[in-house]
């Protein structure tokens, strides 16, 4: 009889000390959830005096706060640009930032300019200015950061 043997074998583990249940299984383990944020460049009134940033709502900002709009641009349709990086408890960067996205200009040196000018941003604000509490909620955490630029008042690139 199956259901006998069945329960003669989970009496035996619990006679033994092993628990009657085997713990679930959770799957695979997972890469750290990607932070993801947009923000809108460049940036207008962020003062550089500004207290550190204590949540994700005030670290997008305070990582895109030195993008500045690039020479030598010629105007084309609207930008996009996403990084991927990610920040250690202190704010410094981990690694170098990659570009995963970008919805680029038609013109290839226009597209160049937008990603170089991107990528120094990035690098010219961290060490980012982050309080202790959010270091240690972020630290090691991949963070997917999107600059979406208008262009001039707007009209594109």
């Amino acid at each position: 009889m199956r259901g006998g043997a069945h329960l003669g074998a989970l009496a035996a583990l619990v006679a033994v000390g092993l628990p009657a249940r085997a713990a679930p299984f959770t799957g695979p383990l997972t890469l750290p959830e990607t932070l993801r944020g947009t923000v809108q460049v460049p940036l207008s009134g962020l003062a550089d005096g500004a207290s550190p940033a204590d949540t994700l709502r005030d670290l997008y900002p305070t990582l895109a706060a030195c993008w500045e709009v690039p020479r030598g641009l010629s105007p084309s349709a609207r930008a996009e640009i996403t990084t991927r990086f990610a920040l250690r408890r202190d704010g410094s960067i981990i690694g170098t930032p990659r570009v995963t996205f970008s919805a680029q200009p038609s013109d290839t040196r226009a597209h160049r300019i937008l990603l170089d000018a991107t990528l120094a941003a990035i690098r010219h604000c961290t060490p980012a200015r982050i309080t202790p509490a959010l270091g240690a909620a972020i630290a090691g955490r991949p963070i997917a950061l999107r600059f979406i630029y208008q262009g001039p008042k707007g009209k594109g690139v």
